[in-house]
């Protein structure tokens, strides 16, 4: 498995076109695909992460590179269902420049993924959802312009505080959305 990670890692990292997700986007978006209870045919979802014309060698290339893909997909999503913590491929620290941090794409990537089914993602509970989303959001810069999130785009404590509990409220979101009976115990315990 760890050579196929590998050498999916090689061509999404190549800057072959600006379209295509990198490796950590696409694991964000992944992991947000993963969460969500809609589920997006593999064509449709490897059509958005690949962007225009993705630069394939051979037809047995591109099917190499969409089973790894839909692998990494797979596996995501036995992680989210076992309850750890996800592992996310990238320092959550976004060091001194956050639009410059990988972190930033990972969170871009899977606001892309939650773009793909808005309605369905506010569906099961619009207020704890955007709470468990909201870091996520700040991550991903996407709204920094946003009058609400002016003032956190200013401190970087608690941005980095933020960012660095994406792990667990991965495995919230996740029993929030797909049982949703078990309300997550961080829900209970936000202020």
């Amino acid at each position: 498995m760890m050579n196929t990670n590998t050498s999916l890692q090689t061509f999404l990292d190549l800057d072959t076109h600006e379209e295509m997700m990198t490796y950590v986007q696409a694991h964000g978006y992944l992991t947000a695909l993963c969460i969500s209870t809609e589920t997006i045919p593999d064509q449709e979802w490897l059509a958005i992460l690949f962007g225009e014309n993705p630069q394939f060698q051979s037809d047995e290339q591109r099917q190499e590179i969409e089973k790894a893909l839909i692998g990494l997909k797979a596996q995501i999503s036995r992680e989210l269902s076992s309850e750890e913590e996800l592992t996310i491929p990238c320092e959550l620290d976004p060091g001194e420049d956050l639009e410059d941090s990988e972190i930033n794409g990972w969170c871009m990537g899977f606001m892309e993924g939650v773009f793909l089914n808005e309605e369905v993602w506010f569906s099961k509970g619009e207020d704890e959802v955007s709470e468990l989303l909201l870091p996520i959001m700040v991550g991903s810069t996407l709204f920094e312009e946003q009058p609400e999130f002016a003032e956190i785009s200013q401190d970087t404590d608690l941005i980095a505080d933020m960012l660095e509990r994406i792990p667990e409220l991965l495995t919230a979101l996740y029993l929030l959305c797909n049982a949703p009976d078990e309300k997550p115990v961080l829900l209970k315990n936000n202020h």
